[in-house]
């Protein structure tokens, strides 16, 4: 039984394949097109995951789409008729588009998959994200509870899974959303909506709570239960072309930041306060679907299920025995979701556990042979040399070790927004100097922005406040409290970004400001020769971490294939490149040529 699932027109586009049961591929449109957050119909995600099954679309027996666009075109004219006149421009910027594609995805379905002759799906949205959830986890039994910006109506909603049985009890609907409040303030602070959400979660730690209460009594009425409504009078995403409005700007004192522009001490204190806001209505939303459903065990999807220092919270806080976070929390993971559906409720198919799950460490995407890789080396003039299976945990260890940055390239692509080994830029965690380096001369991006530490598995709560693991680095715990720097009177009181270059433990390139880190556990069944080397790094060092941070540059997607990750490699300032069996030393390459200076467009000032 051949399964196709497809996500896509919002954001985040992506494919998935599964074959009897079993997930074969599933990939993100954006790394096959190189446009960050491709929404568009995945074509080329659909034909990487149609070769890797070895099929033609004549041999699938069904297709899943994500959501029911004619509920969501229902949403969208019902929220115009609502807010009418003052909607108008977004309405008819909208209209197009749904009368060109999005209302007639069968028709394209059947005009792009050229042959197909089987049964489309069209699961709800929220139910995509609920299956992408609880179907892998390692649970046979489990609340779950999905949090986005909006599918259909959806916003959030909870339900429990049993088995193959899957079932939504409640929902909050649009326009109340905590994720869109959430992109609300990213707005706000001069980010990108749908992309810079991160970046406000890793800009918190530098503020202060200060406008939590004025968001509490004014914004969001936040019930005890995580039950919320927003007061629509501060928002201009129904009716508008803008998140927020001129109410908003005049409760916290002026208009949005400007995208690039300096960022104050306000924004810092408002990505804060938001975030505080964020993590409460998450830890609430869960404690009442725990209580209402008696399960031990959660499992979690959706957008904001991709904030991992909410997450953290619930595991620490509320008293779930333990949590699963799909990997591929957002959108793109609805692909996977839609085709879990066919397969269990649909067709009926029970499913078997396993006790880490059945995601197989999220390593979905495609794989290059030596041979494959060698021939686009061959064509870039590079300089190599081929190292076995067992030096290349050891040699890249000891380049670590010698304070070089590593692009490592290796296996199947991750399917998701986490780089966790297979396409990273590796280097020492233990590093003053390491943060600043990699984010101004590899990344090109804000020098605020943390990065997330690898770490042995078999080791984590030797380093971390953690006694379980987190493989898909969607979990933030604190440091070790022996392992922190103990800060002067005068560092202490430093505020906002004046923290940033303060070491505040003995692994400092992956220690937040607050003494936390986004945690990913390295297994030797998911990745082994990922792991070989963090453990080869732990005996040269006694340091089982090493940092872990995304093989692309700002702005643009993860790489995908050797001729990316050789290309990103020779535009920024790493040291060598471990792709495949090739390692390339930077300063043995040709001198790189392209047309134009590509790094005015991602160097910051």
């Amino acid at each position: 039984m051949k399964i196709l699932g497809i996500s896509c027109y919002y954001h985040d586009a992506a494919a998935c394949l599964m074959i009897d049961g079993r997930v074969v591929a599933a990939a993100s449109e954006e790394r096959f097109t190189r446009i960050k957050q491709d929404s568009e119909f995945p074509r080329r995600a659909i034909d990487y995951c149609l070769m890797e099954g070895r099929l033609r679309p004549a041999d699938l027996d069904f297709v899943a789409f994500y959501d029911k666009p004619y509920l969501k075109f229902e949403r969208i004219l019902e929220t115009y008729i609502a807010t009418a006149p003052s909607g108008l421009g977004s309405y008819l910027q909208a209209l197009p588009l749904w009368l060109k594609k999005k209302l007639f995805i069968p028709d394209l379905i059947a005009k792009q998959l050229t042959g197909f002759e089987g049964k489309m799906l069209f699961p709800e949205h929220h139910e995509s994200h609920a299956a992408s959830a609880f179907y892998p986890s390692p649970y046979d039994e489990a609340a779950f509870l999905t949090i986005d910006g909006v599918g259909e109506w959806a916003t959030t909603s909870y339900g429990v899974g049993k088995g193959k049985d899957l079932k939504i009890h409640k929902e909050i609907h649009f326009p109340h959303s905590i994720g869109l409040l959430y992109s609300a303030f990213t707005y706000y602070t001069g980010f990108k909506v749908n992309s810079g959400e991160y970046k406000v979660m890793g800009l918190a730690p530098y503020g202060e709570p200060k406008y939590v209460q004025t968001i509490l009594d004014n914004i969001i009425d936040l019930k005890e239960d995580g039950s919320f409504r927003l007061d629509m009078q501060y928002f201009d995403y129904c009716s508008g072309l803008r998140m927020t409005n001129d109410k908003f700007h005049n409760l916290f004192g002026g208009p949005p930041r400007e995208p690039e522009s300096q960022l104050r001490q306000r924004e810092m204190d408002l990505a804060r306060s938001v975030q505080v806001v964020c993590e409460e209505a998450m830890l609430r939303m869960a404690e009442h679907v725990r209580q209402e459903t008696g399960q031990k065990y959660l499992c979690l999807a959706g957008g904001v299920a991709l904030n991992c220092v909410g997450n953290g919270r619930i595991l620490r806080q509320s008293k779930y025995e333990d949590i699963w976070i799909q990997p591929a929390a957002g959108d793109a993971g609805g692909a996977l979701g839609a085709a879990l559906m066919v397969w269990h409720q649909y067709l009926g198919k029970g499913r078997q556990t396993k006790p880490r799950g059945t995601a197989q460490g999220s390593y979905f995407g495609p794989e290059f042979s030596p041979d494959q890789t060698r021939a686009i080396l061959d064509r870039f003039g590079a300089k190599y040399r081929r190292l076995t299976e067992d030096e290349i945990p050891k040699t890249v260890a000891k380049l670590i070790a010698e304070q070089n940055v590593i692009g490592w390239f290796q296996g199947r692509m991750e399917f998701g927004p986490r780089a966790l080994g297979s396409r990273s830029i590796i280097g020492d965690a233990r590093s003053e100097k390491m943060q600043s380096i990699m984010n101004l001369k590899i990344k090109f991006r804000e020098s605020f922005r943390p990065f997330a530490p690898s770490v042995a598995y078999d080791r984590v709560s030797d380093f971390f406040e953690i006694d379980r693991e987190s493989p898909y680095m969607l979990l933030v715990a604190p440091v070790k409290e022996e392992l922190r720097t103990l800060m002067s009177d005068e560092e202490d009181n430093l505020f906002g970004i004046d923290k940033l270059n303060v070491p505040r433990s003995t692994i400092p390139a992956i220690t937040h400001v607050d003494y936390s880190a986004r945690v990913q556990t390295v297994h030797p069944d998911d990745n082994p020769t990922y792991y070989a080397m963090i453990k080869e790094f732990d005996a040269l060092t006694d340091c089982a971490v090493i940092i872990n941070t995304s093989f692309n540059v700002r702005g643009e997607p993860i790489v995908c294939d050797p001729e990316h990750a050789y290309t990103c490699f020779m535009r920024t300032d790493m040291d060598y490149l471990m792709i495949g069996p090739y390692l390339c030393a930077k300063t043995e390459q040709p001198e790189w040529q392209e047309e134009g200076n590509w790094r005015d467009e991602f160097q910051l000032d």
